[in-house]
């Protein structure tokens, strides 16, 4: 009873405190790290006694608390009850006097013995030993390159302090950011950071204060004393002195020609950004690109990468921004800086001053004549892109193809393959477009596309004159009118005249121009002859087309 009277403790109550109690009463499931002594911490409190009244408190002043831990700077029941913390933790920690302000307290703030109660939430550990700590999330498999010093990088990112506050997305704003590495344009720890890094490779990079902004912070996103967390998406990155990039995907066994500056080439493409994305492609058009090479009309990173293709190549062809769209970029698929990835096959290319290339399969012997212009030629082909590309052939018809050559009947690169041929001869013809189709192309064939055919030449007959349908093999008759007119009646019909064409070229006195329907050609010869068109010829209406040639000399004389 005496000891009650006397402020003794009652039954039940502990007694004053000797240590800091401490309540942790949220852990989180991921602790990387406990505050240690001499550590560097950053912390939010609200301070109270034991009625709850607030003595003090971090938020009001809004800024957190930031100092060395365990080296007597704090209160030692601060220093005591802080010692272990992760980041993100919260705890109440009851001080009793002695381990407080003791039995002076603070005047006007903290009166003598008083007993303090914190609830604190860790916001923050370094130390001055702490280094750079990277963690790679995820990297391609492919990876030619790595990112050095002076290197300039495009990289997007996420911004947060260590207890996962927010402070900047390049997300937010839609666009990479573009800088250099190891150049001073970053805070030391991303410099150091991005070092290393391969295109599309994921890191996350958490970033001691010494390394960041340090005591002074930065604005009011970023608190002095700050460690930072970057999650770093690495998009692309080149160097200003990188010139193209080449890699030979598959080049055909069989490269006879490489191109050069001057050729029209078309060629297929995939053109890629650095970290896949997909900005442009020919196939998605159905259109190969056409262009010449080495002249402007395209990039200079692109001028300079389809220099020595082949036929058939696949070749990719990467592009630093200062040889592609610079720092503009183009249009809304092409960011400013990017380095651009270009997925080329080569269809063919040729040059405006190629001749039909020629090459003989089989020839026979004992081969003495050969097919001139105006000779009629009976041939099999086979036409083809050089990409093997099939487009016709004469063997899907019942019979071969026939033409007059040097008529204007086929292509020119066809016409001229097929001169100086025998019968049974085998060639490949190469076919520029300026000889072939040209820029326009034809149904079934792509403009500006080079053709291959395989000929074959089954038969030929000798020809006649351009603007010819007969010819006399020596001097026609001295009488002709009278010999033509069978029944000696004035008139020479249709009929008449036929059968004189074709008992001529029976005796070999003379030939049609050569043709698969010789009949039709005999009726337009008479058609030319009866000039009234009465149906019959008259001497005054037959003329020789030699005579014919010469009147019109003297008409123009």
């Amino acid at each position: 009873l005496l000891l009650g009277i006397l402020g003794a403790p009652a039954l039940g109550d502990p007694g004053p405190l000797e240590d800091v109690v401490i309540d942790r009463y949220y852990i989180p499931k991921i602790c990387l790290r406990e505050a240690q002594m001499g550590d560097f911490i950053r912390y939010h409190y609200n301070g109270t006694f034991k009625d709850g009244k607030k003595f003090d408190s971090s938020y009001d002043r809004g800024a957190t608390v930031a100092g060395v831990v365990g080296v007597g700077r704090l209160i030692t029941g601060m220093d005591r009850g802080l010692q272990g913390m992760c980041v993100n933790e919260r705890r109440h920690l009851i001080v009793p006097p002695h381990l407080g302000y003791g039995s002076i307290g603070v005047a006007g703030l903290i009166p003598p013995d008083a007993t303090l109660y914190f609830d604190v939430v860790m916001l923050d550990i370094w130390n001055k030993n702490d280094k750079l700590q990277i963690t790679t999330l995820s990297k391609p498999q492919r990876c030619n390159r790595t990112v050095e010093n002076s290197d300039f990088v495009r990289y997007h990112y996420n911004g947060t302090l260590l207890d996962g506050t927010p402070f900047d997305s390049s997300y937010s704003k839609g666009s990479t950011y573009d800088t250099y590495v190891g150049t001073g344009w970053l805070i030391k720890g991303m410099d150091q950071g991005l070092l290393g890094m391969c295109a599309g490779e994921k890191r996350s990079i958490i970033i001691p204060p010494f390394l960041a902004y340090g005591e002074k912070g930065y604005g009011t996103v970023i608190p002095p004393q700050a460690s930072l967390v970057f999650s770093v998406l690495l998009v692309d990155f080149h160097n200003p002195k990188d010139g193209v990039f080449l890699e030979h995907l598959e080049v055909p066994e069989s490269c006879k020609r490489r191109a050069v500056t001057g050729d029209f080439i078309r060629y297929h493409y995939n053109g890629t950004l650095m970290d896949g994305t997909l900005f442009d492609s020919s196939y998605s058009r159905n259109q190969t690109y056409n262009t010449y090479i080495g002249k402007g009309y395209i990039i200079p990173g692109m001028d300079q990468g389809l220099q020595g293709v082949c036929v058939g190549e696949q070749r990719r062809v990467v592009i630093p921004p200062h040889l592609a769209y610079g720092e503009n970029g183009a249009g809304d698929k092409i960011p400013g800086s990017a380095v651009l990835i270009f997925d080329v096959h080569v269809i063919d290319f040729h040059n405006p001053a190629d001749p039909v290339e020629i090459e003989t399969v089989f020839r026979p012997e004992g081969c003495n004549v050969t097919t001139r212009n105006r000779d009629f030629v009976r041939y099999h082909y086979n036409c083809s892109l050089l990409d093997g590309t099939r487009l016709f052939s004469s063997h899907d018809y019942e019979k071969p193809q026939e033409v007059t050559l040097g008529a204007n009947k086929v292509i020119e690169g066809l016409n001229s393959g097929l001169l100086d041929m025998c019968a049974g001869e085998r060639r490949v013809l190469i076919v520029p477009p300026h000889l072939g189709h040209g820029e326009s192309g034809a149904r079934g064939v792509p403009g500006s596309a080079v053709l291959r055919f395989e000929v074959e030449l089954i038969s030929m007959e000798e020809g006649v004159p351009e603007g010819y349908l007969f010819i006399w093999h020596g001097e026609p008759p001295a009488n002709l009118y009278e010999q033509m007119d069978l029944n000696k009646d004035g008139g020479i019909p249709a009929e008449e005249f036929s059968t004189f064409i074709k008992t001529q070229v029976a005796e070999g006195k003379g030939r049609l121009m050569p043709s698969s329907d010789p009949e039709k050609v005999i009726a337009d010869m008479f058609r030319n002859q009866d000039r009234n068109q009465d149906g019959k010829i008259t001497p005054d209406e037959l003329k020789l087309k030699s005579d014919e040639d010469q009147e019109k000399i003297h008409e123009e004389l």
